[in-house]
C-alpha cells in the first residue's frame, strides 16, 4: 500500500494524459522529484501544485524544459521579493 502522501506516477499519467516518459525527463532535468514506493514510481503530495504548474507551461504556453526551469526560477524570485516587500512594510509601519 502506497502512503497517502504519496501519489503514483501511473496515476498521474492517466490523469494527465501523459506518458511516463514525461516525468521521467522532469526528473532528469530536475524539475521534480521522483520517490520510489514499494516498486511503484510516485510523487509526494506537496509537490503536485508545482507539477501542474509545469504541465500548465509545457502544454499551454509549449516551453521546453530549460524553459520551464527559467519560468519557475523566475517566479520562485518573486514570491521572495514579494515577502521580503511585506515584511519591510510590516516593520515599517511599527514606526509610523
Amino acid at each position: 500500500m502506497i502512503n497517502k502522501q504519496y501519489i503514483a506516477l501511473p496515476d498521474l499519467c492517466t490523469h494527465y494524459e501523459l506518458e511516463m516518459t514525461f516525468f521521467d525527463d522532469l526528473q532528469d532535468y530536475g524539475l521534480i522529484e521522483i520517490v520510489s514506493i514499494e516498486k511503484t514510481n510516485c510523487i509526494h503530495y506537496d509537490h503536485i501544485s508545482n507539477l501542474e504548474r509545469i504541465i500548465r507551461l509545457n502544454q499551454e504556453l509549449n516551453l521546453n524544459f530549460e524553459g520551464i526551469d527559467t519560468v519557475i526560477n523566475l517566479l520562485n524570485k518573486i514570491d521572495a521579493l514579494q515577502e521580503e516587500l511585506n515584511n519591510t512594510r510590516n516593520r515599517l509601519r511599527r514606526f509610523e
